[in-house]
């Protein structure tokens, strides 16, 4: 539904809900579904005398305004979507479901203070003490304070709660030393970590037992998270998505809320000095080195509340660059122990690369590229791949089906003079699936590069950097990123569920611009890249049995091809740092045409019956995104039952 755009401001408080609109047809229709969505999902305790409460003000001071800047950015409709996300269910359903489970591990929840603001303090051991889970202990290391206020609010609660441990250090040794003396308090069976100044949703801990009775083999459980300023207002939520390796060695996305495993954290040594600042950085890198990525688990729910303020992270990164330069080395010294040639660089947005080093002897590379009729636009491709390319052991495999027009067929015969180039004739109807299959059967190297004749390169390391990242260990397919001629995004990688079987990442934001968390500027995994320009080991492609010719001639058979690949293990890796122009559809026109609309419905729905559970529940996506935009705006209706 899209509201006025000539009044812009809604303003949330915690006694109603103020709407500055002329025109209130819209927004009474969608406000009375949100109403009606809360009720009926048990919020009528959430509900106030008057009509326009959204909220119950114990939740969170919403005392916020919120303005329609899009793209990318909150609209009116987007501040209910997320005041939805600040209700809390009902605690006495939490806690009867608490009676059921079957484990009751208890948290230790690591906390290292120093001359912290009282207020501040407070709140964040409230926040602990009014958690609807009870089986905690709460370790808290004070480095040395100073300031006598923050000692007496630790005195205080040491002794109005006996789960209040407080070990009071003699002298300062910075935050690694003191989070490692709040360790050594801890008796429980997973560890929990909780910054001096933020704050946990009350029923942080219920989710992260509930998660650990659901699969009692987890060993490291993270959640979403949000920040909360100096008054108190909620913002920036950040929705993740499932484990993601190549995302986490690009940012640290996992932060906060984490457990982990008691006796692995105790084993690795806890924190290591020399790394302040970005301490849980390199404790998750070392963690994650001795278990599966079976054994981590994310719970798409807001429960941490992290403070901004002018010294915190979370206000701006670049005031902590010693952070920042300690995440970078912490990264190296993750890829040094696997052994692995890269090096890692700190970008401007303070994330960061990793690059990975081709192998001494880089493998063959076979560029495969269909093409009929198009002279201009083949050749546009073709000499842009021989004139800008640096990586050099490559061969190319022009696939001519079914050529007419002369100044083709004329190219086509001038550049098989050309060493690197081949043209192999196909004269069945046109199959993509099927084009490609016959063609690996043509070609010499170890790795595939399936290419669009509509694709023109723009950054000379383009097929260096695939490579690079394809060799590496566990990898099936990598993607490039595909900008459209008019430098928005075309290709930033495939999620799944959006429009239906699967859509791109941020389509069409504007070059320059991060995207959701800068998302669309990282290294990391997707369930599926385009063909449009996809490089995968040879070997994987031939033990999947290639595209799918029979049901999947023209749409889709990157996707299934992508998916069956992840089926066997495989992680598919999109890099932004291959570049390539992609004058989409330039080829073989729009694809959801007249007589094109029944292939597609069929293709369509086979799509959606052979990867049902796959496309509603993308791993590289948040079910608390939209599915119905490629932009990571919120999802309405929530697709989380905040119960289950």
């Amino acid at each position: 539904m899209t509201l006025t755009s000539r009044y812009k401001t809604i303003k949330c408080s915690t006694k109603f809900l103020s709407v500055f609109i002329k025109d209130l047809g819209g927004f009474k229709v969608f406000f009375a579904k949100a109403v009606e969505y809360f009720k009926s999902n048990g919020f009528s305790h959430a509900m106030g005398k008057s009509k326009y409460i959204l909220l119950q003000a114990k939740i969170a001071g919403l005392n916020h305004t919120y303005t329609n800047e899009a793209p990318f950015e909150e609209t009116d409709e987007e501040v209910i979507k997320h005041e939805y996300r600040l209700l809390i269910p009902d605690p006495g359903k939490l806690s009867n479901q608490i009676k059921t489970f079957s484990l009751s591990p208890l948290f230790s929840i690591l906390m290292p203070t120093y001359n912290t603001n009282p207020q501040w303090l407070t709140e964040a051991i409230e926040s602990v003490r009014n958690q609807i889970y009870p089986n905690w202990e709460l370790c808290i290391a004070d480095d040395a304070s100073t300031n006598k206020d923050c000692i007496e609010v630790l005195k205080k609660y040491e002794k109005k709660d006996k789960r209040i441990k407080v070990v009071y250090r003699n002298e300062n040794g910075h935050i690694s030393n003191a989070s490692n003396s709040a360790l050594e308090l801890a008796t429980g069976d997973f560890i929990v970590l909780l910054d001096h100044d933020d704050k946990l949703s009350e029923d942080a801990l219920f989710w992260m037992a509930k998660t650990i009775n659901e699969q009692p083999d987890a060993k490291l459980i993270y959640s979403d998270e949000d920040k909360i300023d100096d008054k108190g207002i909620r913002k920036d939520p950040y929705f993740k998505c499932e484990w993601n390796y190549s995302l986490f060695l690009s940012q640290n996305f996992i932060n906060h809320l984490g457990a982990y495993d008691a006796k692995l954290f105790n084993k690795i040594g806890g924190f290591r000095p020399g790394y302040e600042g970005s301490q849980d950085y390199d404790m998750v890198l070392r963690f994650i080195e001795h278990i599966s990525p079976d054994s981590i688990t994310h719970i798409p729910r807001v429960l941490y509340h992290w403070r901004i303020h002018k010294n915190s992270t979370a206000y701006k990164a670049d005031e902590k660059p010693y952070a920042l330069i300690a995440a970078q080395k912490a990264i190296a010294d993750h890829l040094k122990r696997k052994k692995i040639n890269a090096d890692v660089e700190l970008l401007d947005n303070q994330m960061y690369r990793v690059k990975y080093m081709l192998p001494d002897t880089p493998p063959l590379v076979s560029i495969i590229i269909p093409t009929k009729d198009n002279f201009k636009i083949l050749e546009r491709c073709i000499n842009s791949i021989l004139l800008k390319t640096d990586y050099n052991n490559y061969e190319i495999l022009i696939v001519d089906n079914n050529s007419e027009d002369k100044n083709t067929l004329d190219y086509l015969q001038e550049i098989r003079k050309n060493e690197k180039v081949t043209v192999l004739k196909d004269k069945q109807k046109f199959n993509f699936s099927s084009i490609n299959n016959k063609a690996v059967n043509h070609v010499n190297g170890s790795y595939l590069c399936f290419l669009n004749d509509d694709t023109e390169v723009i950054s000379t390391a383009w097929l260096s950097e695939m490579v690079s990242v394809g060799v590496q260990q566990g990898v099936g397919a990598v993607g490039a990123r595909l900008w459209y001629p008019n430098n928005t995004l075309q290709h930033g990688g495939v999620v799944l569920g959006i429009g239906g079987v699967a859509s791109h990442s941020h389509k069409r934001i504007p070059k320059g611009k991060g995207g959701y968390f800068n998302r669309a500027t990282l290294i990391q995994e997707f369930s599926a890249v385009t063909a449009a320009c996809m490089l995968l080991p040879k070997k994987v492609f031939l033990e999947i049995d290639g595209f799918d010719e029979e049901n999947l001639t023209v749409a889709f058979n990157d996707v299934d091809l992508c998916l069956r690949i992840r089926e066997k293990g495989y992680r598919i890796v999109w890099t932004p740092y291959a570049e390539l122009y992609h004058h989409e559809s330039l080829s073989r026109g729009e694809d959801r045409l007249d007589e094109k609309n029944k292939r597609f419905f069929l293709e369509n729905e086979f799509m959606l019956k052979k990867w049902k559970t796959w496309i509603e529940n993308d791993p590289a996506y948040s079910p608390n995104l939209t599915l119905k935009a490629e932009d990571f705006s919120f999802a309405w209706p929530p697709r989380v039952d905040l119960y289950e």
